[in-house]
């Protein structure tokens, strides 16, 4: 059966990668349609607020200067916190400008306006219902209305790719592999936020603040819970959020909401949120299975990027500069393929080529044993050295008529009995061995 082809290229999923992957094809003198599910730009998706510059200088570097930022994020604290308190390390440079504090909607809307400019013909409110299939390669997608045509389809549509599963590329999350996040922006005024986080008034710093800790409020008694909260500034809002494994949720018995709230009323986190008034509660699923479940990213006539090919490092908070740049190198493949003419799997493999040079899949291999180690000793990162260095503190901070010395001594003492001290040699043994695999890494 002989198709006429509507573009080279159809992209679903107006995301990062989506957007980033067509503004490519486009830029390259080819016509692609870019379809999204979603009603406007970013209104389904969901992230802390952070956007690091690199990826956004290396695909809009002459539209850069226009990005719709409320601040820069040059203030990087991690917070391990304990019933009472917290022990914070902040790295703090007013200099650095690697990391803005954009809100996705914002974002996504100023990229889609560049695309389209760049000649991207986009169809938000769509629905792709299927792919088509013709001789075993996918030629197109059929929506809730029409059927377009192009040899090549980029599937850019988000971490539960049904699509990708249903042409068998990737199987179904489970949950060990799977993240929910939650985030709630707050409303502030602008002068409470610089006020409350010492932030100028010319929105050239701001801050992110992780944290770690699970034996707080309500979750006292929680085992095995491996959770990262986190608290981005912008102008005059600010977001909070957790994520943690669906697995470890499930196991206990904990509703992720409740695991939010938790963390808001912490002595820590309370004050900075006082009075604040909520504006959108969202929740998102973030792929957690690294190198090691990746999905097969490209078939004849397909392309798999984003999210959906579960290019995320959740150690650092990283997700948005792998769909950028993944986007990019899905799109740099398209136009290979068109150029030859050849919408093969061997001829659309040089994505993968592509993604082996850059740092994504780089960072993805040297990290692919790290959240399955930091899971394993949860307890000790969230629970145990919390606790013990409060202790350690109070010891140093306190003036109570007792010898330091005699003080430090029962401390170290109680922290090396024989239990305590194998459990030490365990985490060293984890810390190591990260370290190896990052040194050693691609």
């Amino acid at each position: 059966m002989s198709i006429e082809f509507n573009a080279d290229v159809i992209v679903i999923g107006a995301g990062p990668a989506g957007i980033s992957a067509a503004l490519e094809v486009a830029r390259g003198g080819k016509k692609v349609v870019l379809l999204e599910r979603a009603k406007y730009p970013g209104s389904k998706n969901m992230y802390g607020g952070a956007v690091y510059t690199s990826a956004l200088q290396e695909i809009f570097k002459d539209d850069f200067d226009s990005i719709p930022y409320e601040r820069v994020i040059n203030t990087h604290s991690w917070v391990f916190l304990n019933d009472t308190g917290s022990f914070e390390l902040t790295y703090k440079n007013d200099e650095a400008k690697a990391a803005l504090a954009i809100k996705r909607f914002n974002l996504e809307a100023w990229m889609i306006e560049i695309a389209k400019k760049q000649g991207v013909y986009y169809a938000p409110n769509t629905l792709v219902k299927k792919l088509i299939h013709q001789d075993g390669a996918v030629i197109g997608v059929e929506t809730e209305l029409e059927q377009y045509y192009a040899p090549i389809v980029i599937l850019a549509d988000g971490v539960n790719s049904i699509l990708a599963r249903d042409i068998g590329l990737k199987d179904e999350y489970i949950s060990e592999d799977v993240i929910i996040s939650v985030k709630e922006t707050l409303k502030l005024d602008k002068k409470t936020i610089e006020e409350r986080f010492n932030l100028k008034e010319d929105l050239s710093n701001g801050i992110n603040k992780q944290y770690f800790g699970n034996q707080i409020g309500a979750l006292k008694g929680t085992k095995n819970l491996f959770m990262m909260s986190y608290l981005y500034t912008f102008k005059d809002t600010v977001m909070i959020g957790v994520g943690a494994n669906l697995e470890d949720l499930s196991k206990n018995r904990l509703n992720i909401n409740d695991v939010l709230d938790e963390v808001k009323k912490h002595p820590d986190i309370a004050p900075l949120i006082k009075d604040a008034q909520r504006t959108e509660y969202s929740a998102h699923l973030i792929p957690e299975g690294g190198y090691k479940k990746m999905p097969k990213l490209v078939s004849d006539g397909v392309i798999i990027a984003g999210d959906a090919a579960g290019f995320v490092n959740s150690v650092h908070f990283e997700g948005t500069n792998f769909a950028l740049i993944s986007g990019k190198l899905a799109g740099e493949a398209a136009l290979f393929a068109l150029n030859n003419n050849d919408f093969s799997e061997g001829s659309l493999s040089i994505y993968r080529k592509k993604l082996e040079k850059s740092f994504i899949l780089k960072d993805l291999y040297s990290y692919r044993n790290i959240i399955t180690r930091l899971k394993e000793r949860s307890d000790s990162i969230e629970n145990y050295y919390p606790q013990k260095i409060k202790e350690l503190f109070e010891i140093i901070t306190s003036a109570n008529c007792i010898s330091k010395s005699s003080q430090i001594k029962k401390y170290i003492k109680e922290f090396l009995t024989k239990r305590k001290f194998l459990e030490l040699i365990k985490d060293m043994n984890m810390v190591f061995r990260s370290i190896l695999d990052i040194l050693l890494g691609k």
